[in-house]
């Protein structure tokens, strides 16, 4: 299983590459935020381990990023103790948290739990979903249609990432509005259907007959990938 270490502490590194290195892991390192996004998108890790405190973008920011375009188990390793970090860091996507200094017993038993949990099989999605002449990089947050840059507004964004995050299965209204909204008790009085409306007028060839972006009646969405 191949792990990403992102950590700015080299000593701590070393002594977690040779450690679970014994145990049989792959191990990668990071040694700031924006690395760790990038060996992400290019190595494909099984797990990542990432501390909060680190330079150029912090823990948090990661996770954000991360969680854009992937479902990879996040564990976070760090020296924050305070109730108020973990909960931030489990509510931005994380899987699980670990405070140092730790127990390498612990911390190998939490990384076995995440194994059985994703299933180490199973691929970590790519970054990039095309439709038709549509590019979604889901890690650069940018939608591109026939080569130009698209803007979508924060929602529509929100909306389109969503359902890049889950191509070709239904998308309850439900879980759009707690995605969106952070609540499945917003009263959806035609949020939904106006953001999609604007979306396929964006991104279909034919806003009226649309190809990829449906409506299942009375239920919710689907992204259908494919020309």
């Amino acid at each position: 299983m191949k792990i990403l270490v992102a950590d700015d502490d080299p000593q701590l590194v070393r002594a977690l590459r040779i450690t679970l290195a014994a145990h049989g892991y792959d191990v990668i390192a990071a040694p700031d935020g924006a690395a760790a996004i990038a060996t992400a998108a290019q190595a494909r890790p099984d797990v990542v381990m990432l501390d909060l405190g680190m330079p150029r973008l912090d823990g948090i920011e990661v996770i954000h990023a991360l969680r854009g375009w992937t479902d990879v188990p996040i564990l976070v390793v760090s020296g924050r103790t305070g109730s108020a970090d973990k909960v931030e860091a489990l509510d931005a996507g994380a899987d699980d948290y670990v405070t140092k200094p730790f127990q390498i017993d612990e911390l190998l038993a939490r990384l076995r739990a995440l194994a059985r949990r994703r299933g180490v099989a199973a691929s970590v999605d790519t970054p990039v979903v095309r439709f038709g002449d549509v590019e979604v990089d889901l890690a650069a947050t940018r939608v591109v249609r026939g080569g130009e840059v698209v803007h979508l507004t924060p929602t529509e964004w929100r909306m389109l990432e969503f359902l890049a995050r889950n191509p070709g299965t239904l998308v309850t209204r439900q879980n759009l509005l707690r995605d969106i909204w952070g609540t499945d008790q917003v009263a959806d009085s035609g949020y939904l259907r106006l953001y999609m409306s604007q979306l396929r007028k964006k991104l279909e060839r034919d806003p009226a007959h649309p190809q990829h972006l449906l409506t299942e009646q009375g239920m919710g969405y689907r992204l259908v990938l494919g020309d």
